[in-house]
């Protein structure tokens, strides 16, 4: 949105209502999000008093839900941080608007990713031994601190490209400001008074944490990646697997930045700044995204077909049985790589809930993808074991896990619904910005 009319501090004065006002509905939303999340918590009280046999991971199949989550909500955070600062150095302006819900995805996600792998240690009291006795040799050391960096530049970034309006909150004069929201906004704003050398200083700082942050969730994803595609396990070693995972978690980014906008569209303040041509954009994304997730889908498990080898032809028949997984695996390809292209690329299916509701829809698939990852080759042994139980080479969920899982969900619904009461969802100060070049990096050559 770029008016040359606009004001940014009489924008935010439209925003004080929402800000400051709570009403029953929002009480109420709150308190269902933190019943999930209490739940959640007596659920992993239950899993550390009783153990991992209260979940459904076994001496085989050691990792579960867990692990998938982790993957997929690691996906969701460098896909939202990667996403947002294209958005920034681009100067693209109809993803302004975007730029502030993209980076709240990156960090919310990137906290709640790392708590499902302590979910995986039987004792969660040693955690620090992984940094006391970190060897560097280690892939999974490689990967703590590629997410710890992320973190910094994710939470950082975030608030960096608040400060302006939390001068500007500061600096307006409104009897429905609480004077302790003042004061918040005054010790947040660190002395910013949108001076010219201050102005320019902020946008010099975005543009390097942009230029950071794209290249650092590229490789941070890649390691996690690399950590399965060493393994020679059957449906993990790929030398496709890097591209892959960062394919599939900006694919799943852009599904929940649709979902989320299509959530806060509905406020009056902000169907100005989220329009139908911002759907209309990302649902062409998706589409191109589509296609791209089912080239790799396909890559991937025809060189697996094609592999002769016995392991490999028992993990794909697992994948192709309808009395194992084959109903997901068809699933998550028709929803994930087939539906787009006929609800988003014709027009006469194409609207702002039939986008949505697609992205929604392609998020379970993407989850579903994670979940074909993970199980089926840990279900798929190289040496044939005789005489077991069933539950101890087969995997199934039990409700500890399933509870943690809506648990990480509602704490990110709940960030998203405290954060925008602490300002607007929307980068208001950045609209008001006039257009500017993409940043330049390298100069070109002279003539």
């Amino acid at each position: 949105m770029e008016n040359p009319k606009y004001n940014a501090t009489t924008a935010l004065k439209e925003f004080i209502p929402s800000l400051t006002t709570f009403s029953k509905s929002w009480y109420l939303q709150i308190a269902v999000l933190s019943l999930f999340i209490l739940f959640g918590l007596f659920a992993f009280i239950v899993q550390v008093v009783q153990g991992h046999i209260v979940t459904g991971m076994r001496d085989h199949v050691v990792w579960g839900v867990y692990i998938i989550n982790f993957i997929f909500f690691l996906g969701l955070s460098y896909a939202g941080a990667l996403i947002s600062s294209i958005f920034h150095l681009t100067r693209i302006q109809w993803g302004k608007p975007l730029i502030r819900m993209l980076e709240i995805m990156s960090v919310v996600t990137l906290i709640l990713a790392p708590i499902y792998i302590i979910l995986c240690i039987g004792r969660p009291d040693r955690l620090f031994n992984l940094l006391i006795y970190a060897r560097v040799q280690s892939p999974i050391t490689w990967d703590v601190i590629a997410i710890a960096t992320d973190l910094v530049f994710c939470m950082t970034y975030l608030y960096m490209t608040h400060i302006k309006d939390f001068a500007r909150l500061r600096d307006i004069q409104d009897s429905r400001m609480p004077n302790w929201r003042i004061k918040l906004y005054n010790f947040l704003a660190i002395g910013y008074r949108n001076t010219e050398k201050q102005a320019k200083q902020l946008h010099s700082a975005l543009d390097i944490m942009a230029a950071i942050i794209i290249p650092t969730s590229i490789i941070a994803y890649s390691l996690l990646a690399w950590l399965f595609g060493m393994n020679l396990r059957p449906g993990w070693h790929s030398s496709i697997l890097a591209p892959y995972f960062v394919l599939t978690a900006v694919y799943s980014g852009i599904c929940l930045l649709i979902v989320v906008m299509w959530i806060f569209q509905k406020s009056p303040n902000l169907k100005t700044y989220i329009t139908t041509q911002h759907f209309n954009y990302l649902s062409f994304a998706l589409v191109i995204l589509a296609l791209l997730y089912g080239y790799f889908t396909f890559s991937n498990y025809i060189t697996e077909w094609y592999n002769s080898e016995t392991i490999n032809t028992l993990l794909l028949s697992k994948l192709y049985s309808f009395d194992h997984y084959a109903w997901m695996f068809l699933l998550s390809t028709a929803m994930a790589a087939v539906a787009p292209l006929f609800v988003i690329g014709l027009p006469y299916f194409r609207s702002v809930n039939s986008i949505s509701i697609t992205a929604f829809l392609i998020l379970i698939a993407l989850w579903f993808n994670r979940y074909l990852f993970i199980v089926p080759p840990l279900e798929t042994p190289y040496v044939d074991i005789q005489d077991y139980r069933a539950d101890w080479i087969n995997y199934s969920a039990t409700w500890v896990e399933w509870a943690l899982t809506i648990a990480g969900i509602a704490f990110i619904i709940l960030v998203y619904m405290l954060m925008s009461k602490l300002s607007p969802i929307i980068p208001i100060s950045e609209m008001e910005e006039p257009s500017q070049k993409a940043k330049v990096f390298f100069k070109g050559t002279k003539e």
